[in-house]
């Protein structure tokens, strides 16, 4: 019997994993799937027990985009599917803990949408990744269109933009678009491995370095408390001195 499209999670050793759907089409994004995200994300953001969150799609393919059939109708109350897309991509980019995005296959449109909101992104060799909306005639949010920009670079992102055209790992990794390209079958094993090393690390040294990057805040002071009153920094130098891995304990305040 074949599942609705979805989007479900998992949460494994503090690694929230969360995987898109439909694969009948190549788990292309319905309304209802990007209504599910920012909720979801909400939640595993204020869960102390997630450290990192991992994105990907079920099956052999990530995500080929936006469900075409969806774009036929003016949306609903809850928006287009592109304000809908983007009200999900800004959760994501906003998620306060590591994100990493495991891409195999299809990588395209609204799927690179939110690939390119995570953190880092690894992928399988043989994955293709897509900007397409002028093969639609859509304007490609602003919001999304800067991120690609600050990922890739102004040519590339105007490059991928203007042509519609999907490229591969090789010019992916050359241009930024991906951090990392394994070999098929090791995807998952490299995934784990670095997410094990992304919850060993001092979660309030990634949540403020996040924050810097990205550009969202210059809260100095307000990251200095933290580490005044976190223990997190006792721990690091005492781990190292003892030479043990270090037990950091601070979580980030809920919202």
């Amino acid at each position: 019997m074949q599942l609705p499209p979805r989007v479900t999670h998992t949460v494994v050793d503090s690694v929230a994993t969360v995987v898109l759907a439909n694969p009948a089409k190549r788990n292309a994004m319905t309304a209802g799937m990007w209504r599910a995200l920012p909720g979801l994300l909400a939640a595993l953001a204020d869960d102390p027990g997630v450290r990192a969150l991992v994105l990907t799609g079920e099956g052999d393919t990530f995500c080929a985009g936006v469900d075409i059939s969806t774009l036929r109708g003016p949306g609903d109350a809850g928006g287009t599917p592109q304000e809908l897309a983007v009200v999900a991509e800004e959760a994501l980019a906003a998620f306060p803990k590591p994100t990493l995005a495991a891409v195999r296959g299809y990588c395209v449109g609204g799927g690179n949408q939110l690939a390119a909101a995570c953190d880092l992104r690894f992928a399988e060799e043989g994955a293709l990744f897509g900007v397409t909306p002028a093969k639609l005639g859509i304007v490609y949010p602003s919001s999304s269109t800067r991120r690609l920009a600050a990922l890739v670079g102004p040519s590339a992102a105007k490059y991928l933009l203007f042509s519609g055209e999907l490229v591969d790992t090789a010019r992916a990794l050359r241009t930024g678009l991906v951090d990392e390209v394994l070999a098929v079958g090791q995807l998952d094993k490299r995934v784990a491995e670095f997410t094990r090393v992304l919850v060993g690390r001092s979660g309030l040294t990634q949540a403020a370095a996040k924050e810097f990057v990205d550009g969202r805040t210059d809260r100095d002071a307000y990251w200095e408390e933290q580490m005044a009153g976190s223990g997190d920094t006792a721990e690091g130098v005492a781990a190292f001195l003892e030479r043990r891995a270090p037990r950091f304990g601070w979580t980030a305040p809920r919202h």
